[in-house]
This record gives C-alpha cells, sequence and structure tokens, in this order.
C-alpha cells in the first residue's frame, strides 16, 4: 500500500468533528435524562464507598468520581466533561498541532466516562464502535505536543491499519448477522419493503424509497449481501485499484443510509473508517495535484493486475448471479431473484471464511509491521534509528495487542472459530472489557414492525375526559408531520421509545418514570419532548392523567392519479400500552418502587462555586436551541474557518513565491503538501546534504593526496 500520510490527516479531522458532534448531542441532553430529576439519574451509578479513588476508577472507570473534590454535583460534571469533551474536539478540528494522541485520549476517556453511567440510554453499537475507533485514535495520532514536530513516524502505516480492520470487522459482522438470525425478511430479500418505514427516524426521502418496486427492494438486499460480506475481503488486498473499488462501494452504502434514515454519527463515523482504504495518490488525483510517484512497474506486470482486477470483479457478480438466481424478466421489465443457498450451507461458508479472514489479517499486518521495520532500518544516523526503532517496537506490540484480543469479538459470529481462542486471548480480552477498547456488531439483524410500524402515543388529560396527545420533535406521531433531517444529532428518548414499542413498558423501566415526571412537570424531561416548551401541550400546567396506547403505523400511497398524499402516515389503534395513571395513584408508585426509581432523599441543593456557576451560564445560552442546528452550526462554521485558513496560507505562500529571487522551490506542489510531507522531505534533504558533503570531502582529500604523496600518512591523523 501506497503512503498515507492524507488520508491519515483526513480521519484524524473527520474523529474530531464526530466527537464534537457526539458531546454537544449528549450534552443538551444530560439535565432531562441524568438530572436530579431527570429519567435516570446518574447519581444513582456512582457508590461512593470510600474506597480510595484509584478503586474507584478500576471498578467503573469515569471521571465523574472527581466531581465531589471540585464541589459538584454528577448532573453538574457530567455537563462539564461534555463541555471540555466539545472544546477540545472543536479545537482539535480548528488547529492541526492539537489533533494529537494526547488530545483524542482525553477525548476518549471523556466519552467512557459519560459511557459508564448512561445506562440504556447510551447502549447502542455506535457508541461502542466511537470508543473504539477513539481509542485507536491514540495509537494512529502524533505526539505534536510533547515532540513538537508533525513529522511522519515509520511505524504510521502499521498503525492506521488497524482502522481497516475494524472496518472489515464492522462491515463484514453487520452482513453475516442478517443471515445467522433467521430472519425471514432478509433470507426472503424483502427487508428493504419494511425497513424505510419501521427504522427508527426515517427521513422525508425515504417515504419515496419506500414506493419504489418490490423488485428493486430485493435487489438492492442482494447488493448489501455483496457490499457487506464479499466486498470486505477486498480491503486487504495487494492491488491498490481493488481496495479503491471497495472504497467507492462502502460510501455509495453509507450515502444510501443517509439520505434515507437518521442514524446520528455512525455512517458518517463509518465513512471515516473507509478512509483507511485510500492513499495519497487517490487523494492528490481527487485535489487534481501531479502526483511524483513514478511507475517502474513492467508492461507485463500491469497486465496481470488488470487481469486480476476484471477476475475479481467478475467473480463477483458472478457469484451473485449464482448465489441469488438473478434473472432479467423481460415482460415485466425487471430483475426477479431470490435466496439460492441454504442456512446449512452458508454456516459452512462461514465456518470455512472465518479462520482464513483472520490469516488474511495476519499476513496484511505483518506485511505492514515489516515495511514499518524497512523504513525504521534506512533511517540515517545512529541515534535517529535507535529511537525510531525503539517506537516501531512498542507501537508494533500495541498493534499486535489490539489485533489479537478484536479476534474475540469479531469470532462471535462463529462459534466454532470462537472456540478454537487461545485461552489466553480470552483472559486479556476479559480483562479490558470494561473500557470498550473492541466490541463487536451486527447491525440491523432482524427486521420489525413487519405488520405495522408500531408507535407509543402518550395522551394527557386535565379532566379524565378530553385527552391530548403529547407529540414528540423527531420520532412519528403527527400523521401529517414530514419526517425530519438530524444527522448527526441522536435524540435518545425518541430512539428508546421506538424499542419500547416493540414489547411490554415493563421491559422499559424508563418510561414510568417518564410518566412520572411529566405528572410532575419537570421542564428538562419535556425539553427531550419538545425544545421549545412553549409548544408544548401542558407547558402551563402539568396533566392531571397521563396514559399511552400503542398505534400501528404505514407509510401512505400515492393517489391513484400519481398525485401525492396531504399526509406522509396512516394509522390503526393496536392495543394500551400504560393504563391512566396520576399522582398518587397506586400503580405509579409500585412501579416507581419496583424500579427503584422515586427518590426517597431530600432534594440535592445546587452546587454554588465557580465552575458550576460557569456550567450553569453555558447552559442558560444554548437551552432552546434545537440540538442538531446547534451542533450543524459548530460543523460548518469551522469546516468554513480551515478552509479560509487554508486559501489564506496558500495565497500567502504564492506571494512569497513571486517576490522570491529563486522561485523554482516555490511551486504550487511543494505549497500543497501538508506539513507532515514537507517535514519529511525535509528530513530527507539534510541527509542527501549530509551525503553530499561527505562526498566532497572525500573528493578533497583524494585531490589533496595526489598534491602531496608524501603527506598521505598525516591525512588520516589530521581527521
Amino acid at each position: 500500500m501506497g503512503e498515507v500520510i492524507l488520508p491519515r490527516r483526513m480521519f484524524l479531522w473527520c474523529m474530531a468533528v464526530i466527537y464534537l458532534a457526539a458531546f454537544v448531542s449528549l450534552y443538551v441532553q444530560i439535565p432531562g435524562l441524568y438530572g436530579n430529576e431527570g429519567l435516570l439519574p446518574a447519581r444513582r451509578q456512582l457508590r461512593y464507598s470510600g474506597k480510595p479513588l484509584w478503586e474507584q476508577l478500576l471498578s467503573s472507570p469515569t471521571l465523574l468520581w472527581l466531581g465531589p473534590s471540585l464541589g459538584l454535583d454528577t448532573q453538574t460534571a457530567m455537563e462539564l466533561l461534555c463541555l471540555i469533551g466539545a472544546a477540545l474536539s472543536l479545537a482539535a478540528t480548528l488547529v492541526e498541532a492539537l489533533r494529537d494522541s494526547l488530545v483524542y485520549f482525553c477525548l476518549w476517556a471523556l466519552y467512557l466516562s459519560m459511557y459508564q453511567v448512561g445506562q440504556v440510554f447510551l447502549y447502542f453499537q455506535w457508541d461502542n464502535l466511537l470508543l473504539e475507533t477513539g481509542f485507536l485514535c491514540i495509537l494512529v495520532a502524533p505526539l505534536t505536543l510533547i515532540r513538537g514536530s508533525q513529522r511522519v513516524r515509520q511505524h504510521d502505516g502499521m498503525t492506521f491499519w488497524l482502522i481497516r480492520w475494524l472496518l472489515f470487522r464492522l462491515m463484514f459482522a453487520s452482513g453475516v448477522v442478517k443471515l445467522t438470525s433467521r430472519c425471514p425478511t432478509w433470507w426472503g430479500l424483502t427487508a428493504l419493503t419494511y425497513h424505510y418505514e419501521t427504522q427508527c427516524i426515517p427521513t422525508s426521502l425515504a417515504w419515496f424509497a419506500h414506493q419504489l418496486p418490490v423488485w428493486w427492494h430485493k435487489l438492492s438486499v442482494v447488493g448489501t449481501f455483496v457490499i457487506e460480506i464479499a466486498v470486505p475481503l477486498l480491503f486487504f488486498s495487494p492491488v491498490r485499484r481493488l481496495r479503491l473499488g471497495a472504497f467507492y462501494l462502502q460510501v455509495l452504502l453509507q450515502v444510501f443510509i443517509i439520505l434515507s434514515g437518521n442514524y446520528n454519527f455512525f455512517n458518517l463515523l463509518t465513512l471515516t473508517l473507509c478512509t483507511s482504504l485510500l492513499d495519497d495518490q487517490h487523494v492528490h488525483f481527487w485535489l487534481r495535484k501531479a502526483d511524483k510517484i513514478s511507475n517502474n512497474d513492467s508492461k507485463l506486470f500491469s497486465w496481470l493486475c488488470y487481469l486480476l482486477e476484471l477476475a475479481v470483479w467478475a467473480l463477483l457478480i458472478f457469484g451473485s448471479i449464482v448465489c441469488f438466481d438473478l434473472q432479467l424478466d423481460t415482460a415485466k421489465n425487471s430483475i426477479s431473484t431470490r435466496t439460492a443457498f441454504t442456512y446449512h450451507q452458508f454456516n459452512q461458508f462461514l465456518k470455512t471464511v472465518t479462520i482464513p479472514s483472520i490469516w488474511i489479517g495476519v499476513l496484511s499486518l505483518t506485511w505492514e509491521i515489516v515495511t514499518a521495520m524497512f523504513r525504521c532500518a534506512c533511517v540515517s544516523g545512529f541515534l535517529k534509528r535507535f529511537c525510531v526503532s525503539v517506537q516501531w517496537t512498542v507501537f508494533a506490540a500495541a498493534t499486535a495487542a489490539m489485533f489479537t484480543i478484536s479476534l474475540v469479538p469479531f469470532t462471535y459470529i462463529e462459534f466454532d472459530s470462537h472456540a478454537s481462542l487461545w485461552p489466553g486471548v480470552l483472559k486479556a480480552h476479559e480483562m479490558v472489557d470494561r473500557y470498550q477498547l473492541v466490541n463487536s456488531y451486527g447491525l440491523f439483524r432482524r427486521m420489525t414492525g413487519l405488520s405495522g410500524r408500531p408507535e407509543v402515543v402518550i395522551e394527557g388529560s386535565n379532566d379524565g375526559v378530553e385527552w391530548t396527545e403529547i407529540e414528540f420533535m423527531y420520532k412519528p406521531g403527527n400523521l401529517s408531520a414530514p419526517p425530519p433531517v438530524l444527522m448527526p444529532h441522536q435524540p435518545r428518548l425518541d430512539w428508546q421509545m421506538w424499542f419500547a414499542a416493540l414489547g411490554a413498558h415493563t421491559q422499559a423501566p424508563w418510561f414510568t418514570s417518564l410518566m412520572y415526571r411529566l405528572l410532575q412537570g419537570k421542564r428538562d424531561v419535556i425539553e427531550l419532548i419538545r425544545t421549545d416548551v412553549s409548544q408544548y401541550p401542558f407547558h402551563q400546567q402539568p396533566p392531571a392523567y397521563l396514559r399511552a396506547h400503542r398505534y400501528r403505523y404505514w407509510f401512505t400511497e400515492p393517489k391513484a392519479d400519481g398525485s401525492y398524499p396531504q399526509r406522509w402516515w396512516r394509522r390503526v389503534y393496536d392495543e394500551e400500552f400504560y393504563p391512566t395513571v396520576h399522582l398518587g395513584n397506586t400503580f405509579l408508585e409500585s412501579m416507581l418502587n419496583q424500579y427503584g426509581l422515586k427518590d426517597k432523599s431530600a432534594p440535592h441543593r445546587m452546587p454554588n462555586t465557580t465552575v458550576a456557576q460557569a456550567v450553569r451560564w453555558v447552559r442558560s445560552r444554548v437551552r432552546g436551541v434545537p440540538a442538531h442546528i446547534l451542533i450543524w452550526t459548530l460543523i460548518v462554521c469551522s469546516t468554513a474557518f480551515c478552509l479560509l485558513q487554508r486559501l489564506q496560507n496558500r495565497k500567502k505562500r504564492t506571494t512569497v513565491c513571486d517576490n522570491a529571487e529563486n522561485p523554482p522551490d516555490c511551486s504550487s506542489d511543494h505549497f500543497g503538501k501538508s506539513n507532515e510531507q514537507q517535514a519529511v522531505e525535509e528530513e530527507d534533504e539534510e541527509d542527501m546534504e549530509d551525503e553530499v558533503e561527505e562526498v566532497e570531502e572525500g573528493e578533497k582529500d583524494k585531490e589533496e593526496e595526489e598534491e602531496d604523496p608524501n603527506e598521505k600518512d598525516e591525512i588520516p591523523r589530521k581527521r
């Protein structure tokens, strides 16, 4: 694989942006979710037993243990940590020098601290993926703040390879679990006929995608299986264009998901992982810059690569036709598809390919490690060579360790492969499991809502006779409200409402807390439903009674004349989800006591320290601003600042070139390079200068010898 300087910089910048979105999204929801009067107060997760701080951090690794020493309660401490994380990530977005290993360690530790007390509202696969990717950033990012230099390290390709391995695990497992779950919709290739209207928070484009013909939906499922199961094996191909083809197919899938559904920062994070498939040469192609890498490959080798590429893509197409019985139906102008293999055959395929895929990863990683070792050996100067060799040893060990423990969650997809792992690997994974360094993945395992999308609708009343529906800001409720676009924000209450509708209310204890807080009229919880509290139907006075019903929702269909309907949804009543309750109700009190949700202690006083006052002031500034608007404002402004800074630097360099006496060194290619690339070239130039000086000294000595042969024995002594 070629140089990965530019893809690595793209990856680190994108990770800073994603951290920014994650922290801001969580920050605006902390009072309602985890506050002292929220749904699941976080203080209950921290039991101060009098143990030393170090033991508490080991048992539950969260910085919230430091809150009391700062005079902060748990809610204020959570808000402070989120603000610090947002500020750090924003600074890393704007300043390249802050995309540092220490900064990413702080960001990872801050998000892990939130995760430890986040309970059900933070237990999503993308939260695990962010923590795992964030930890890898610590290995990938340079130590700029300590070394004071952005020079490329010889082991950068080795650590950056871990991002590619994570992408492979994510995509391959996501494709496999769809079939191992035995979901009839995935096996029948009809999953997408339900997916667009039954996903948690669809976009408006999902309505139009849902209207596409069934044969197109089935063909799209086939494409999903190919991209998620077969294509990831090309991530480790030695042929560069095969990796680039895999990159564009992954991007295509993620873009389609982004257009049809609101999955917060998950798809952006997956696209960020895809940068590990790129190299500097292809990024230069995007930027329309001439690449100075000369192609010394023979014509025979080039033709062999072309033939190999054609064979691979032909094999993928042929395999898709055979496995899914693709046939062109000219009478209906469609393509018929069906699954042409059995569950037993797929299980045998999985047993056959899981262990070899691990060995492919081993060979690919070994190549990166050996390549990095040779680069270290080629460094001039004993001291420099010794330092980079020590760095290579440390990072090679860390990379191998991360790869090894990642085999545990990866082999969850196949029982025999998991059982064959060395017990020491299982023990090592168990030791670090609490830190979320590696995780198992498997998205969209089963399709839900086959008989209609279940939705819980909460109703309130002041007299128990006239009832008013309480509409959420994002999730479906109002039949005429268009589906929103809110990525990368995740309204975590809306997401849990979707999960709650799939079962009984007893499977979601937090729902009882939601009913209780709404009856109390707690503003922080109300803002989870409506950011603008004035739009909440009971903003002047809390409802006296609450109840919840379950409905079945479907997308509407176009009219017979082809025109669009006035409503986006249609629904039918299903059943009662939660009985009518009021404050002091026997059923409500018993549920609160059963789940331990009712506060029995005296109300907590708000801290009045300087830090607490500053945190409350920031909260007052952002209150009432929709989270997705706040996030996009920060992202757009920071991106515009980076672009303007880039253009300004280029303009300054162009001016210097115009005024310089020797302009050959001021070419656009030279100034278009990153700081890291320039540092590498400067280091190479220094080495070249040293070699030239040695050659010149040798020639000078030779001339002196020729001029005075009698003094040739004294020359070594003079040196």
